[in-house]
Order: structure tokens, then C-alpha cells, then sequence
């Protein structure tokens, strides 16, 4: 060698060892969110481990499909996260450890040890028992199909991570539900609608050729909470998609999540037959309109045979829909869900309807367009209805609809991305608020007719179910902006499954699966989320104040907005605030929508004194000295509910920062700095809301509540050309 070369040597290993000195070290442990709840971290209990991994020493699993295929690749992924072992496969199952079979391949060995009763678990159900046979202990995973198996396998995989005694298991699990949706407001240019985490991670310009692997990390993540279908177009839809250059994209994006359970379903507009079929008419009942629907169903179908359906946003905000041609609802639903219903599909009819012609009142108009037609829909059709007769506000009563219409499926529609709640940078655990919901009382036949029991089919005996959530997923790292967002898509998934599981019982999986098993993380954080959203109703709508929001990208307070060109897209029309009060009535004295609830609902809520306070101003309007349960007059009420608001927020950030030692540094710092932000706008929440309504209560801003930091004017001045998610009028 010569000396030039070992001379060049020597300086290149200088270099070297000089770059990893200058270089700052990254932490081991670092995450980015990315893995969401199915991190399948390394368990460093050396007895339970051990325990767990006795299970992957031998699997026996019969077959080869895709979705044994997914299950197969899942365990190994798993095994070599959590005890970085190889899984060693079995074709023995008397000699498995971990046996996964269904119905159809169960060995004759093991029939002691059969679910007892198959029709029970139903078709995407499953049954995980810890058996002995011959002295050996088990674990079988049983159900009917294999996509009982997959979420079965997420089951048993959920329970290791959250480091369960797996010598307890006795689970017996089928979906309460049917549909089990998201809701992509995601438009074809990849732009998302109300989106906070980036762009639409549908490239449709790669596709159908090139296909991303977060594709598949999508499917996974659904399927380990339950959810089987995806909607992949904005509600507020574009003809385009139903053409068939999109029609092959769409098919690539169903193969990838076929073997994962998941059904791919599109948003119809209405007016496609005339902006895409040549045809001079949109009219449901014209007989070229439903010739030319059945045509294109058809020509979807031949491509995506498990094809879910439509959904469909007709007559709101500007979307054209069957009213155009003199039509109702009931009308257009039935044209589309007759040119499904060869294929077995179905017809998502949103509920979601509001006219700029009816100056009584928004929260009723959905009920007198849908109500007088129940019973009038075809079978394959469901009504999907959102949470609050409004949208999506911090806080709404149940939707009167949900009370109203017992001969008409009708599935829930909630919100998992933070419209109103914040955006990406709050913290905001909305299982709280889906619970909420979900447990409210319609009293439709008698004392506990709840909303659950509306969604889940049991009030009516209905047989098609579902739930739908607004997506909060783009193409940011970890998928939803905001790490604990992640929270919101997991808990929508585990109450669409199951919508008696509490809150509080998802916050403790998903904190588990997603941050730490730790005990004494668990029990400040648990408190923490369940405090969340109530913290972001009292800065931003308390007391049943709602829609308060600034105009057009909904982010942060604009009360004083008035001059919108419809009454009901401005704040004003919602608060009423002036010089005797504040407040929308509802009442019997005003626009008598407590009328369309049931009579002991509508009772409660005709009286302010018998209206939780939580929705007091929702259902009435009054004085600024009226006297509130705890003494204060409404004025001090108000005032000191913003102030509480932000005094949570606060005690969010005290309790983070003593969570340090139990989560690694790049996400902690994440969490920290947008703790950071929620802190500062909730105080502009209170300081800018509190200023305008100072204004006509013409009252002092109560002790412990600091006075505003700027003028009225300052904060109506203020402008946000940086807020994402900005919808175009229609």
C-alpha cells in the first residue's frame, strides 16, 4: 500500500470519528408518530415477555389467502417489535401454541374447545380463549371469515401490548354495527377540506401504477380498531371521480385494502349525469337520469366488485341535489340505491341540509326535510346524520332526528377532525364528546331509548347500521397533526365497533398502546384527556354559546361577524347577544324547536331552570343578570367559564411537563410546544368573545378574570391568511 493511499486512509477515519463527535447523538427511543397505536414496542419485562413470546414459538394458521397473508405478516411484524424473535409457524395445530382458524377449517381436536355459539360472533366477529389441551396451554383465535381472524389477531396483539394477563382471555367480539366508515372531505388536487395534517395522502397523479406503502399502513390502522370502509372523496364532490381514469385509481386503492376488510366507497354528485353523462337533466324520476346512474354503477362494479356504495350531499350549501327539479330527498336517495342495489350496495344520504329561505331557525330545518319522509326510503338506503342539528360545534344536544324517525336507518356522523375544536394544535379528546352523545336519552320509546341504541339498530330492530367519521388524517408524519389526534381516530373506530364502551376506557387503551403501561402515567393522564374537551367549550362556546367562530376557515373567535351574505353563516344570528341578553330561544316562546323532541325531552328543555346549564344558551335567551344555580349572575357565569377554560389549559401544561420521564423527547417537545399555542389562544378565545359581549351587557369583567389585553377593534382587525382548511363558498 502505498504511503498516499495510507495517509488518505488515516485522515478518512479521522474524519469519520470526527463527524460522530460534531454530529449531535439522536435518542434510541425517538419516535414520530408514525406507528400510531401499533408501535409493538420491545417489552422489557423479562418474565412477560418470555410469557408473550412462548405464543410465536408456535403458530399454526391453515392457508394462504391475502388476509391470512396480512395476519401472518402482522404477527411477524409484531414479534420481532416486541421480542425481536422470528415467528416459527406450526402445521400441527395440536402442537400450536397460537392456533387462528375459522368456522370452516376448525379441527375436529379442538370442537371442546369451540366458540359456543357461532351465529353469536356473526360474520366479522371472534372469539380468543386460553385453553388446555393435553396438558398444554393454548390460545385460539376462532371466527366465522378470515376479516374475523384479522381483527381477532389485532385483539390478542392489542392485549400484549397493553401487557394484560393473557390466562384471562375469554373474549367474545362482533361490531355492533354494519358500516363503519371515515369520511375523507379530501378533494382530487389533494387539498382536504377542514384537513390540519397536511395533504390528502391520496396521490391520485401516481396512481393506479405506483402504490405508497402508507396505503397499507392506513388499512392496518383502520382494521386494528374495526373500521371497514372508507370514503375517498369530499361530501362536496366532484363528478370527475365517477370517470374512468379516476375508476382505476380507485380500483388499485380497494385491492390494497380488500385483505384488510376495508370497502372503498365515493361521493356522488348529483348533477353528474348532466356534468359528465351529456344529459340535459338531473331529475331522479327522469328515466335517461336513472338509465344513466345504473350504467355507471355498473361500470364501477365490474371494476371493484365489493364496491360499498355512494354517499351523497344534496340541497346544502349550494350542492345541487332532487330538490333542483321540484324532488325530496326520499326521491333521489331511492334513484341511487336502485342502481346499487343489484350489487349489494348501499346509498349514505347525509342529513345535512340547511336553507338560506327558512329565517326561523338552522337547528330545525333538517328535521322538516327528512322526518315527514320516514319509513318513504328504500331498504339499502341510511339516513347519516350528524351529532348536533348545527355542525360539529364543541358542544350541541342530540340530534332531535335521532328521536324522530323509527322506520328509517339512520347512522351517526361525528366529527374527528377539530373544525371547530382548535384545529391540529389543541387537545382535544372527543370520545368524551361521542360519548356524550351516544348516551343521550331520546326517550322515543320511553326511559332509555338511547342514541346508541338508535345507531346500533336495537330500538327499531333495524338491519342496516353504521357510523361515519370526518377524517383527520393527512399526510403529516403522524398522519393527524397533533400526536394525541391520533386519540380521536382510535376512539371514533372503537365506539363505531362498540358504542357503550366509555370514554375513559379508550383513553386508558389507546395511552397504553400509544405512550406508556406505567401506572402512575396512566392515572394523571386519564384525568387529563377527560378534562380536554371540556376545557375547549369553556374558552371557546360556553353555557350552549355556539357557531362563534371567524368566518370561512373557522379559526378563532368572531362573534361580531354579521355581515355574511346568508343570516345563518353568521355568528350573530347564533348568540343574539344585545342590550337584554344573550342566548338563541328555542323555547316555546321563540322558534319552539324543543318541539321536535320528545315530549320529556322537549319538556326539560322548554324551562331554563329545568336546561343543563351546559346548553342553557343554546335553548334560550336571557338577561345578563339572570341568576345561575351557583348565585352568579349570567354575565359573571360567562365570563368566569372562559376563564376556567383557560385555567384547564394550564393545568394541561403543568401535568405534561411532569409526564417527561415517561415519554421519549420528540414527542414530548411536540406536545409541549403546542400546549403552548392552545394556551395562547385560549385566552384570545375568552379576551376577544369577552370584549364583544362586554359591549352590550355594559357589566364589569368579574374578579379573577383578567380584563383583555387588546381593544374590540384590535381583535375584529385581526386577519389569518395562514389557516389551513379553508372551504370555498358554494
Amino acid at each position: 500500500m502505498s504511503i498516499f493511499l495510507r495517509n488518505l486512509i488515516v485522515r478518512y477515519h479521522a474524519l469519520l470519528i470526527l463527524s460522530f463527535i460534531l454530529v449531535p447523538s439522536i435518542s434510541l427511543n425517538a419516535e414520530n408518530g408514525y406507528d400510531l397505536w401499533l408501535r409493538y414496542s420491545y417489552i422489557n419485562d423479562s418474565e412477560i415477555r418470555e410469557n408473550y413470546s412462548q405464543y410465536f414459538n408456535k403458530i399454526n394458521i391453515s392457508g394462504e389467502s391475502e388476509t391470512l397473508v396480512v395476519i401472518k405478516n402482522e404477527l411477524l411484524r409484531a414479534s420481532k417489535g416486541m421480542f425481536n424473535k422470528k415467528v416459527l409457524w406450526e402445521n400441527d395445530h395440536l402442537k400450536a401454541k397460537l392456533i387462528i382458524v375459522n368456522k370452516e377449517n376448525y379441527p375436529k381436536q379442538l370442537e371442546k374447545n369451540v366458540p359456543q355459539d357461532w351465529a353469536s360472533i356473526g360474520e366479522e366477529g371472534f372469539s380468543i380463549k386460553y385453553v388446555k389441551i393435553n396438558d398444554n396451554y393454548k390460545i385460539i383465535i376462532a371466527g366465522n371469515s378470515e376479516i374475523g381472524l384479522l381483527y381477532g389477531t389485532f385483539e390478542l396483539l392489542k392485549q400484549m401490548q397493553m401487557q394484560n394477563d393473557l390466562s384471562r382471555l375469554n373474549i367474545i367480539e362482533s361490531p355492533k354495527t354494519d358500516i363503519r366508515l371515515l369520511n375523507h372531505w379530501d378533494n382530487l388536487d389533494r387539498t382536504v377540506e377542514r384537513g390540519y395534517a397536511g395533504f390528502s395522502i391520496w396521490n391520485w397523479h401516481k396512481l393506479p401504477e405506483y402504490i405508497d406503502p402508507r396505503y397499507e399502513d392506513y388499512a392496518r390502522a383502520n382494521a386494528s380498531i374495526g373500521i371497514n370502509g372508507t370514503v375517498l372523496t369530499n361530501v362536496n364532490a366532484n363528478a370527475l371521480v365517477l370517470e374512468p381514469r379516476y375508476i382505476e385509481k380507485v380500483k388499485a386503492l380497494a385491492d390494497v385494502f380488500r385483505p384488510y376488510g376495508i370497502k372503498v366507497y365515493l361521493t356522488a354528485r348529483f348533477s353528474a349525469p348532466i356534468e359528465i353523462g351529456g344529459l340535459e337533466t338531473a331529475d331522479p324520476l327522469d328515466e335517461n337520469v336513472k338509465n344513466w346512474w345504473a350504467t355507471k354503477t355498473a361500470e364501477i362494479y365490474k371494476e371493484i366488485p365489493d364496491f360499498g356504495g355512494f354517499l351523497v350531499k344534496a340541497n346544502s350549501e349550494g350542492q345541487p341535489g332532487p330538490q333542483n327539479y321540484g324532488r325530496n330527498h326520499a326521491d333521489g336517495a331511492n334513484m341511487l340505491a336502485d342502481a346499487v342495489a343489484p350489487f349489494g350496495g348501499v346509498i349514505m344520504w347525509r342529513a345535512f341540509v340547511y336553507s338560506e329561505h327558512d329565517p326561523t331557525d338552522r337547528a330545525k330545518q333538517a328535521y322538516s326535510e327528512f322526518v315527514p319522509y320516514d319509513g318513504q326510503f328504500r331498504d339499502n338506503v341510511i339516513i347519516q346524520v350528524k351529532n348536533g342539528a348545527i355542525d360539529f360545534q364543541p358542544r350541541e344536544p342530540f340530534h332531535p332526528m335521532f328521536g324522530a324517525m323509527p322506520k328509517t336507518p339512520l347512522m351517526m356522523e361525528f366529527q374527528i377532525t377539530q373544525e371547530y375544536l382548535g384545529f391540529s394544535t389543541h387537545m382535544v379528546f372527543l370520545p368524551k364528546l361521542y360519548e356524550e352523545v351516544l348516551k343521550a336519552d331520546t326517550y322515543r320509546e320511553g326511559e332509555g331509548s338511547t342514541v346508541a341504541k338508535v345507531i346500533d339498530g336495537s330500538l327499531h330492530n333495524k338491519s342496516i347500521t353504521g357510523m361515519a367519521g370526518v377524517s383527520n388524517v393527512g399526510t403529516d408524519i403522524n398522519w393527524t397533526g397533533h400526536p394525541f389526534a391520533q386519540a380521536n381516530w382510535y376512539g371514533y373506530g372503537r365506539l363505531a365497533w362498540n358504542p357503550y364502551l366509555s370514554a375513559e376506557e379508550i383513553a386508558e387503551e389507546w395511552l397504553k398502546l400509544t405512550f406508556s403501561t406505567n401506572p402512575n402515567f396512566l392515572d394523571t393522564m386519564i384525568p387529563m384527556l377527560m378534562e380536554s374537551r371540556e376545557a375547549v367549550v369553556n374558552y371557546m362556546t360556553p353555557l350552549g354559546l355556539h357557531h362563534l367562530m371567524a368566518t370561512g376557515h373557522h379559526y378563532g373567535p368572531g362573534p361580531w361577524v354579521n355581515d355574511l351574505s346568508r343570516p345563518e353563516w353568521n355568528p350573530t344570528y347564533y348568540h343574539k347577544a344585545d342590550k337584554e341578553g344573550i342566548g338563541f330561544n328555542r323555547s316555546e316562546t321563540g322558534t319552539n324547536a324543543v318541539s321536535q323532541y320528545e315530549e320529556t325531552v322537549a319538556k326539560n328543555f322548554n324551562e331554563p331552570a329545568t336546561t343543563p346549564e351546559k346548553l342553557l344558551l343554546w335553548f334560550h335567551h336571557l338577561s345578563w343578570d339572570y341568576k345561575m344555580k351557583d348565585g352568579n349572575i349570567l354575565w359573571d357565569a360567562l365570563a368566569l367559564k372562559y376563564q376556567e377554560g383557560v385555567n384547564q389549559v394550564k393545568k394541561m401544561i403543568s401535568t405534561w411537563e411532569q409526564m417527561k420521564p415517561y415519554i421519549d423527547e420528540e414527542r414530548f417537545k411536540e406536545v409541549k410546544m403546542l400546549l403552548s399555542i392552545q394556551l395562547k389562544e385560549a385566552k384570545w378565545w375568552r379576551d376577544a368573545s369577552l370584549s364583544y359581549f362586554q359591549e352590550f351587557s355594559g357589566k364589569p369583567i368579574p374578579n379573577g378574570v383578567p380584563k383583555p389585553g387588546k381593544t374590540l377593534e384590535e381583535y375584529k382587525s385581526m386577519t389569518y391568511p395562514y389557516a389551513p382548511g379553508i372551504r370555498p363558498r358554494w
